[in-house]
């Protein structure tokens, strides 16, 4: 069974440019259908530090999905008035907030970079997470097999 880290290490492999693809099959063509690849690119990194823009918390970035990824319950459960577009880049952050450490997701456009140079709190960073240069940290080496 994968840990949790490990997942993290295979997904920054496999992001490491931040290019997201996702496949789609809803176009069809002569009764067949054609897949179709639509390119992603993300604005933020895995180990990026960033802020809500509207929300006082702030985390550091562990996974990222190309598109909205999520339930509908819980993409119904934001406010019309705030909820964001499903067609962009959703991070899964390490969160942190005043008072307490979560996981949270959260679109792009609902994320800024942190300027604060504070590492995060979160008590799982470290098992992800090494050096934090002010900005962003460096993924953990996994050594096992």
């Amino acid at each position: 069974m994968t840990t949790f880290v490990e997942y993290v290490m295979l997904r920054e492999t496999l992001s490491v440019d931040v290019r997201m693809f996702k496949l789609q099959t809803k176009r069809e063509s002569k009764g067949k259908k054609r897949n179709k690849m639509i390119e992603r690119e993300a604005k933020f990194q895995i180990g990026e530090v960033v802020k809500h823009r509207v929300f006082a918390f702030r985390g550091v970035i562990f996974d990222v999905d190309p598109t909205f990824n999520n339930t509908e319950e819980w993409w119904m459960s934001i406010p019309a008035e705030v909820r964001p577009k499903k067609d962009q880049p959703f991070y899964h952050l390490l969160a942190e907030s005043d008072d307490s450490e979560y996981i949270a997701y959260v679109s792009e456009q609902n994320l800024l970079r942190d300027t604060s140079e504070q590492p995060i709190r979160h008590p799982e960073v470290n098992q992800i997470f090494e050096k934090f240069d002010g900005t962003r940290y460096s993924v953990r080496v996994n050594n096992t097999h």
